[in-house]
């Protein structure tokens, strides 16, 4: 399996969803740890503040002006690193005291804090720093700013930061990765159970989906499939051998009354006598080609039959089936066009494809009144080889197309036209063999009497020249 189809796994689906919960949840816890600790980090930088600025207003108060100043001036000498900060300026913004150079040019907002840069501007030379600071007037206009560099909290927070990003992201790659690992194994656990299952369709009715031994949900499943397809398998080769000792049994005593009503009509001289005696003989063969089209149907839809593979050209056969039904045509003064644009080599069972082919243009030829007109085309389309049959008939109803192919379904009218309604069955068992399909449309959509197309799309082999690869 592509890593694209991967991609598209239901499991897969999930396993992003849960991405998208774990990376929210993730998120969000280290959106709560981050707004925790930068917000506990800023409150202890502001109460330190709030600390400092009551014991200047208690020294103020104590000492005035003056005092206050040579407080400053001693709290700026005890920290020479300037992890505190202190302005004390007139109104005019010129400094009286304090480790600041000069008063930030910051707006003052509406509870005096304010946060600014310590860079050129202000007189530093050194790295920019961050810093914070709360500012009140004194007496006679004087102003007071009282501050804390607060680069180390700044830097502490884009460490968080920093660790945030990079844990969303180790998160949501590590859950990308456990996603995908872990669809990957669910998928492949569940292409076992399709590949499983094709090859039952396909007529194996053998194949069981394997188990590991686990006991997991999917060695339950795959338990409860064998024994459902134990079940089906006894049933169906009861049903199976039931037919064919029907089919069996019956047609040996048919055999031998169809033998013994000739001997009848041999003998007999009477005219009257002998039209009812034959047809007795032909009920009879139609009931021997009844089952004997059951019987091959069941060997060709259950693999008894094996396919006898040779190389072929579909326009050469087609040809020999046109030519074996031109004269019945005829006799319904019908006209049967052939028209085949190339050669079309494929690979297949000659028998059974002349007999799919045949059984198509029969059932045209049949069904279409005196007067009318078939149909047969051979062509290729890419790597397909394509049989078109249609006929200028009644059709067949949009809602009775997909029936047409069940064994003894025979449309409307037709029920009083001779036959088993077998014929289509049969061809459809021979396309599947040959891993090809059958399309059915109107041959003239619209009309009064549409008529009726039946395509045919088998594997076609390249084309003489080309490599002997067969095409995909």
């Amino acid at each position: 399996m592509t890593i694209l189809s991967q991609l598209r796994t239901s499991t897969f689906q999930v396993a992003m969803l849960y991405m998208v919960v774990f990376a929210t949840s993730v998120f969000i816890l280290l959106a709560f740890i981050y707004w925790r600790t930068a917000g506990f980090m800023m409150e202890q930088t502001d109460q330190t503040i709030e600390a400092e600025i009551a014991g200047l207003a208690e020294q103020y108060r104590s000492r005035g002006i003056n005092g206050l100043m040579n407080v400053v001036r001693e709290r700026v000498a005890r920290d020479p690193d300037g992890q505190s900060l202190y302005l004390f300026a007139t109104e005019d913004y010129l400094k009286l005291a304090g480790n600041l150079p000069k008063w930030p040019e910051s707006a003052r907002t509406d509870n005096g804090w304010i946060d600014f840069t310590l860079d050129e501007s202000m007189g530093y030379e050194d790295e920019e720093r961050r810093a914070r600071a709360r500012v009140f007037e004194v007496q006679g206009g004087l102003r007071l700013l009282v501050g804390q560099d607060i680069s180390e909290l700044s830097r502490v927070k884009s460490l968080i930061e920093t660790a945030m990003n990079w844990g969303m992201g180790i998160s949501l790659g590590l859950a990308l990765i456990g996603g995908f690992l872990m669809s990957r194994s669910t998928t492949r656990r569940i292409e076992v159970i399709n590949q499983t299952a094709y090859r039952i369709m396909h007529g194996d009715l053998s194949q069981r989906v394997p188990t590991r031994g686990t006991q997991d949900d999917f060695d339950q499943l795959a338990d409860n499939l064998n024994q459902m397809l134990d079940r089906i398998e006894y049933l169906m080769e009861g049903i199976r051998h039931v037919s064919d000792s029907i089919a069996h049994d019956l047609r040996t005593p048919l055999t031998r009354l169809r033998s013994q009503l000739e001997n009848t009509l041999i003998n007999l001289k009477d005219p009257d006598a002998q039209d009812q005696v034959g047809e007795a003989v032909a009920e009879a063969d139609q009931l021997l080609g009844t089952f004997n089209a059951l019987l091959r149907i069941a060997r060709l839809e259950t693999g008894g039959k094996t396919l006898q593979s040779e190389p072929l050209e579909l326009s050469t056969l087609v040809t020999d089936a046109v030519e074996l039904y031109e004269a019945l045509a005829e006799e319904k003064d019908q006209v049967l066009d052939y028209e085949a644009s190339e050669e079309v080599p494929l690979l297949g069972d000659r028998d059974l494809l002349f007999q799919a082919v045949s059984n198509l243009i029969d059932n045209a030829i049949k069904y279409t009144d005196e007067g009318g007109r078939i149909g047969v085309t051979v062509r290729r389309e890419g790597g397909q080889a394509v049989l078109e049959v249609a006929d200028s008939g009644d059709g067949v109803p949009d809602h009775e197309k997909e029936n047409i192919f069940g064994r003894f379904y025979r449309v409307g009218k037709s029920r009083s036209q001779p036959g088993n309604g077998l014929g289509l069955s049969l061809v459809s068992a021979v396309v599947e063999l040959h891993e090809g399909h059958i399309g059915l449309s109107d041959a003239k959509p619209g009309a009064e009497r549409p008529g009726l197309k039946v395509t045919l799309y088998l594997p076609a082999q390249p084309p003489s020249g080309d490599s002997g690869e067969r095409e995909q």
